[in-house]
């Protein structure tokens, strides 16, 4: 049976919004942020029609610079890209600000989905950041500690994501939703806030299935979308032996069915690369048995790991460093 490529399947967000399935993750390292348009322009014309930034990345500027030559050059129209960006904790209290921010480095009027980054509030602290003030991304302490603003209202993030999503005569948004939200934090909105998150991203691979946070998503009608499907750096999970397996026995890159897990589970998935070639070797999808997804779900609950363990996140239930397992 043929299938098609994981760069033509889409899913309906819980707005009506129809969202590519497969996306371009951009939060490249800083050393590389250059790179970024590039990538951008390889992955649209290999197919790829969803492109995932944010504030805190640094690449929305090149990513605005990809836009405006592919537009130019008449390779898509603003409408057949599918673009995400997010407001970053510093923001906390700015969200319009923070996108008009955004849409301005992007070169664009409104982006199809503005998550909330983390549930969390940072104080607005400069940093000289190569010669040039700018707001700190992770605001610490002289002891390294990370800082939060004692003022802050995560949940007021959302209020006004929303606000701006309601009022009838602002078209900055198609969609809102969030990101690293454990199920305590999204119960929170959903019983709080009158517009539900269209998606809720999160690390989520086999060696960190989100069981419980998948059911809870799909039991709200809330799409997940995977970020470092593949590992992180390095990529380290396509040496999982079972993806191995899985390669030879479908006749597939490893990557392909790291990608495919997600998609076969109804949710998105955003793999970065800076590489070429391997984004446009990236779209072929695997349609994985239910005897497959429950055997790589599986790697999880016996060889857990979190790549993206970052300190700031020890405030947020389920993302800190304590249930981080090397197997």
């Amino acid at each position: 049976m043929l299938h098609p490529q994981s760069t033509e399947i889409s899913f309906k967000l819980n707005n009506g919004v129809s969202v590519p399935a497969l996306g371009l993750g951009t939060a490249s390292p800083a050393d590389r942020y250059s790179e970024t348009k590039e990538a951008v322009k390889a992955a649209i014309k290999a197919g790829y029609r969803h492109i995932d930034t944010a504030w805190c990345y640094g690449t929305e500027p090149y990513i605005g610079e990809a836009l405006k030559e592919l537009f130019q050059e008449g390779e898509i129209k603003r409408s057949d890209v599918f673009i995400t960006t997010k407001v970053w904790p510093v923001y906390w209290d700015k969200v319009s600000e923070s996108l008009d921010e955004s849409l301005e480095r992007l070169g664009i009027d409104y982006v199809d989905m503005f998550l909330h980054h983390w549930p969390l509030c940072y104080p607005k602290v400069e940093d000289l950041v190569n010669g040039i003030s700018d707001l700190s991304r992770n605001p610490v302490d002289s002891m390294n500690n990370p800082i939060y603003d004692p003022k802050g209202d995560w949940l007021q993030t959302y209020k006004d994501m929303e606000k701006i999503y309601l009022d009838p005569s602002d078209h900055r948004v198609r969609s809102i939703g969030v990101s690293n939200y454990p199920v305590e934090y999204l119960q929170k909105v959903l019983n709080q806030c009158s517009v539900k998150p269209v998606v809720n991203q999160i690390e989520m691979h086999p060696r960190l299935p989100q069981l419980e946070l998948n059911k809870f998503c799909h039991d709200h009608d809330i799409l997940l979308t995977a970020y470092s499907p593949l590992g992180s750096n390095g990529a380290p999970n396509i040496k999982i032996p079972l993806v191995q397996e899985l390669s030879k026995k479908y006749g597939a890159s490893a990557n392909d069915i790291l990608i495919s897990y997600h998609i076969r589970k109804g949710n998105l998935v955003i793999p970065r690369s800076l590489n070429a070639q391997r984004l446009a070797t990236n779209v072929g999808f695997v349609f994985l048995s239910e005897s497959d997804i429950h055997d790589l779900d599986n790697v999880g609950k016996t060889s857990p790991y979190r790549y993206i363990d970052e300190d700031f996140a020890a405030v947020v239930p389920g993302f800190t460093g304590r249930d981080k397992v090397v197997g």
